[in-house]
């Protein structure tokens, strides 16, 4: 199975996309532990700051060292230079905020998935249209799951992922699941301030089991 099938069954098994990004680099990678050691296999690193392109280097040094079966996806990749850039530093897949075919195109070229966001039906047909499989929907607090719901039924051969506002809460993660996404996009509901800012990877890593538990029983 190609890196690209790999991770689209990944992330739906997983059920949950952890995403974060902090400009320490010690922290970036004690949070990346914590994910880990919780039995999270796939993590996004957001492309938030100066600092995104130096620490995913430290990220994939970690990992290779480290953290077997882990797959390092990097998000907001808004252009060609920066999906370019990160490739070379490693990154498994690429994710943006929204639909641009220069990244789509270099997603190609390398063969690797790329999971653009999208918010509208024409967002969404546009991204159908460029060969994509799995859409983000984003900010998934704005569209809510009875969007999904109403829109699902247009998309039999996508998948759909919210990012933005899902709660580690059961009441919010089953109307997700049960409105038809496979998965959903958890940063700062997940990774929060205070748990940074306390460098509480012990309660991250607890955080991160009961999500994984919520979702597994949501799901039935």
């Amino acid at each position: 199975m190609s890196k690209k099938a790999d991770i689209l069954k990944l992330i739906p098994e997983q059920g949950v996309l952890p995403l974060f990004f902090n400009k320490d680099v010690e922290v970036s990678i004690n949070v990346l532990k914590a994910l880990y050691n919780a039995g999270i296999r796939t993590i996004e690193y957001t492309n938030r700051g100066e600092a995104a392109l130096a620490n995913f280097k430290q990220l994939v040094a970690a990992r290779d060292a480290e953290m077997p079966g882990l797959y390092l996806g990097i998000g907001t990749i808004k252009n060609e230079a920066q999906a370019e850039a990160f490739i070379a530093a490693g990154a498994d897949y690429l994710i943006s905020p929204g639909l641009i075919p220069e990244v789509a195109a270099v997603a190609k070229k390398y063969d690797l998935l790329w999971v653009p966001g999208a918010m509208t039906p024409s967002e969404i047909i546009a991204a159908e249209n460029l060969g994509v499989t799995f859409v983000k929907l984003f900010p998934g607090n704005l569209l809510g799951p009875s969007y999904v719901s109403t829109i699902k039924e247009l998309f039999p051969n996508l998948i759909f992922m919210p990012t933005g506002g899902v709660e580690l809460e059961e009441g919010n993660l089953s109307a997700w699941f049960k409105s038809g996404v496979v998965a959903v996009g958890m940063g700062s509901k997940l990774i929060t301030k205070k748990l940074l800012e306390e460098k509480n990877y012990e309660q991250l890593a607890a955080d991160t089991v009961k999500a994984l538990e919520i979702i597994k029983s949501v799901r039935g």
